[in-house]
């Protein structure tokens, strides 16, 4: 597997002892189910028109996928406003 920088210091920690794996505690299992729930909540909807060549392409890749079409559009639009698609160019 690759790590990122950040990645491969906490590893390394670990594996030299540096670092050790520890149980959450029940109000820590909570907070994280809690986040857990927000974030597959989505609570707005919109009507978006594409041109009928960009709709055609996305339900193939979704099929390729295996995941429906609004999926893969909310996750595209979620993975760009956190910064992780970025621009072929420039």
């Amino acid at each position: 597997m690759k790590y990122d920088k950040e990645e491969k210091a906490i590893v390394d920690a670990y594996e030299k002892g540096k670092m050790a794996l520890s149980t959450p505690t029940k109000r820590e299992i909570e907070a994280i189910k809690a986040t857990a729930r927000k974030t597959l909540v989505k609570d707005k909807r919109i009507t978006i028109r594409l041109y009928d060549h960009d709709y055609q392409g996305i339900q193939k890749k979704a099929i390729e996928m295996g995941i429906p079409y609004q999926t893969l559009i909310s996750g595209i639009i979620h993975r760009y406003i956190e910064g992780d698609l970025i621009s072929k160019t420039g």
